[in-house]
């Protein structure tokens, strides 16, 4: 294991960020890690030792160099600390429980990425990082949908419409000020303009419906009800061309937020998950007939 080389340091490191927004670019990485430091610096610690942690150690154990340079051992981690910074405060605790989460997430993602490349299934996401996730708050005494930063303030006007939509962003990574949820988007638009502005529509549609489904009003404009339908809409889009797969997996991920909603459980990005897997299995026959040839 010692005698692998280790990947391209700052790209696994700055990868691992940005697939937190399902992309493998650093410059996307950086700007993301600017948007903590500037919006939230008492998470940075976590939400680093976690990512370095997950991405060392899949190098100590001989994952997969490709997977640990394109970031794949780092997004999951990155988010698990950041959470538990969140829950548990700034403190020695937080910081080696996000050590120890950010290593396990990466075991698990290796399993998980290992089922799903045996048997083609759909694409795993963030699933290991709700997992432990889950485990976390309930550890914490905090399992409750109420997983956020500080809720907003604004009216719900044209002015915080636009706050919640980028908020929407932010909330991805508990980053619920419009400020950052700017510098996030600013980071996916870096990487694919496309899979940004749907992003950003994913967003909005989300908000909109939080407003007409009677969530409290600093709910909807803190972005909570925002980013499941965000990163549903960015991710369909990155594997379908055509508008009506990411519209789909936006009101998929709507609804399933809203079923967590009246379970009292925390979302985290499950609804996101669920809602890319149902277009995956409603779309794969489709292509198939389109495409009869094996993959």
């Amino acid at each position: 294991m010692w005698r692998r080389p280790f990947p391209h340091a700052a790209h696994a490191v700055l990868n691992g960020l940005s697939q937190i927004f399902l992309q493998a670019n650093p410059a996307c990485g950086l700007l993301i890690l600017v948007a903590i430091i500037l919006h939230a610096p008492t998470l940075l610690a976590g939400c680093l030792l976690g990512l370095l942690s997950g991405t060392l150690t899949a190098w100590w154990l001989g994952y997969a160099r490709q997977d640990i340079e394109t970031g794949l051992y780092g997004y999951n981690s990155a988010l698990l600390g950041l959470l538990i910074s969140l829950a548990l405060g700034p403190s020695a605790w937080a910081l080696l429980l996000a050590t120890l989460g950010g290593a396990l997430s990466s075991v698990l993602q290796r399993r998980l990425l290992n089922v799903m490349r045996e048997r083609g299934g759909p694409a795993v996401f963030t699933l290991a990082f709700v997992l432990l996730g889950w485990v976390t708050l309930a550890v914490a005494g905090m399992l409750a949908p109420a997983t956020a930063t500080t809720l907003a303030e604004s009216a719900p006007d044209a002015l915080g419409a636009l706050s919640a939509m980028a908020s929407g962003i932010g909330q991805v990574m508990f980053l619920g000020g419009p400020q950052a949820g700017l510098c996030l988007l600013l980071a996916v638009l870096v990487a694919d303009i496309r899979s940004g502005l749907w992003a950003l529509c994913g967003s909005a549609l989300g908000v909109y419906c939080a407003l007409l489904t009677g969530v409290t009003e600093a709910q909807a404009l803190a972005g909570l009800a925002g980013y499941n339908p965000a990163l549903a809409a960015l991710a369909l889009s990155q594997v379908h061309r055509s508008a009506w797969v990411p519209a789909l997996g936006i009101a998929l991920a709507i609804g399933c937020k809203l079923v967590f909603d009246q379970l009292s459980l925390p979302a985290l990005t499950m609804p996101f998950i669920l809602a890319c897997w149902t277009v995956a299995r409603v779309t794969r026959p489709a292509r198939r007939r389109v495409d009869p040839r094996p993959a």
